[in-house]
Parts: structure tokens; sequence; C-alpha cells
């Protein structure tokens, strides 16, 4: 079975499950058709899993992973030492986790094919991922706080886990008080106690509450990398990448570590 037919498949077993969900008619392309299963499976609610439609699914995200290539640690310079900056796809790097900044419910983003980066890891890990994050949230009885993590395995990703992180949210045209900047830096706290919790000697952090959820880009990247810092003057044998998608983080990035030189 190639893979237009295991998409095809796999989309019409999600839309089995979920038959009272309008969807309108969709080309039968490979990329319209991918596009389709995307967006099911960003709106198909925590429930049992089939092992057949888990096989296919796993055959398809990891085809996708090796076409998207794998970014390895030791590959990207040191920027500092343990710290590393490199500007891309999370999804593709092979580390010992990725940092996710989720929503309160952990159970990604529901909305289709939507740009954030919790819907991009959810998507590419696969259906187990949103699974193993309700099974979280089921087990302590309540959302996660702001400023606390939690760790899944990484399932169809390059990376072994995925740590997740809920960022504190900054209303739209205003800036962020003490509380706020003090849970942001304890997400980045978070995550590493969480790892080094886990034996995990590498961490790729995504830049946490920016974007949707309106962190100033500056002041966010200040933060972070005055945590990660303070922690490996404890913890020095933890390799750290932040990663950046835009470029405007990238350059705020850049020009924080030069400047601290």
């Amino acid at each position: 079975m190639d893979k237009f037919a295991k998409i095809k498949k796999l989309n019409q077993q999600l839309r089995s499950e979920m038959p009272d969900l309008k969807i309108a008619d969709v080309p039968d392309d490979l990329n319209s058709q991918r596009q389709l299963l995307r967006a099911l499976m960003n709106v198909r609610p925590p429930m049992s899993l089939d092992e057949d439609f888990l096989k296919l699914q796993d055959e398809v995200l990891s085809e996708e992973v090796k076409e998207r290539g794998i970014i390895n640690i030791d590959d990207i310079s040191d920027t500092k030492p343990n710290i590393k900056l490199w500007q891309g796809d999370i999804t593709r790097l092979k580390v010992d986790a990725i940092v996710n900044a989720a929503n309160s419910a952990l159970l990604g983003c529901f909305i289709p094919l939507h740009k954030c980066i919790d819907n991009a890891i959810h998507s590419a890990a696969g259906l187990q991922l949103r699974d193993a994050c309700h099974k979280i949230i089921q087990e302590q009885g309540h959302n996660e706080p702001t400023g606390r993590a939690k760790i899944t395995p990484a399932f169809n990703l390059p990376s072994k886990f995925v740590i997740h992180t809920v960022g504190p949210i900054i209303p739209a045209n205003r800036e962020p008080n003490a509380k706020e900047e003090d849970l942001l830096a304890s997400c980045y706290k978070s995550c590493l106690e969480v790892a080094v919790e886990n034996n995990l000697n590498s961490i790729a952090f995504c830049c946490i509450s920016t974007g949707e959820f309106h962190f100033p880009n500056q002041r966010a990247a200040e933060i972070a990398i005055k945590a990660v810092t303070n922690f490996l003057k404890v913890k020095n044998n933890m390799k750290v990448i932040f990663n950046t998608f835009k470029d405007i983080d990238t350059a705020i990035y850049r020009s924080l570590f030069r400047s601290s030189s």
C-alpha cells in the first residue's frame, strides 16, 4: 500500500469515528488528503485507539520524519557552553526531549491545521500523544497549572520525550507583570527539573508563551536565557537547545548571547 492509499484509509476511519463532523469535499490528491488527515487528527477527541489504525498512522508519520530530515543535537554548534541555538522545525530534532508550549488541558490544539507549535507537535507525534496527555489530566483530576511541566513519550517524533508546559497568557496590548515573568521562568525551570528527574541529558526549548500567548519576544528570551543559565550552573551536564522558528526570535537570541560574551 503506497502513502496515498494509507492516508485515504486513515481518513476513512477517522471520518467513521466522527460521523457528525461536517467536512467539505476534498480533492482526491495526495496533498489535499494529507491536509485532511491532519485536520481530522486535530479535531479528534481522546478516545480508544485502534491498533490497525495506529500501525498505519505510524508508518505514514515515520516516513514523513525521514522526509523532513532529522537534526542531531551534535550537528548543532554551541553558542555558549552546553547551550545551542537552532532555527527550524522542532519536530525534526533528535534530542532526549523537546518542549511543547501546551494549553492547560494538555490535549493539543483542536483548531484544524493551526500554525501553533502545539498543533505541529501533536500532528507529527500522532494520536497517541493526545491520549497520553488525556490520561495525565484524568489522573491528576485538574488542568495543568501555569509554570509546571509534564512528560510523555514522543511516539513518532525523533526525540525520546515531549515535555509539556503551560506558559502565562498575556492580554493583548499589555506588558507582562512580575508574576507572569516569574511564571515564565518557572516553565523553563520545571521542564529542566523534569528532564533531570527522568535522567535526560538534552532538551530543546521552543519560545514559550510568545506568539499565540502574546509574551513579548525580547523579554521572553531574556527570561529564558537567565533561567537556563542559572540551572546549568548546578546541572552543567545538561545540553540545551533554544529552538526558534521566526527570524525575529533568532535575531533576539543571537543579540543577547553576543551581549553576554
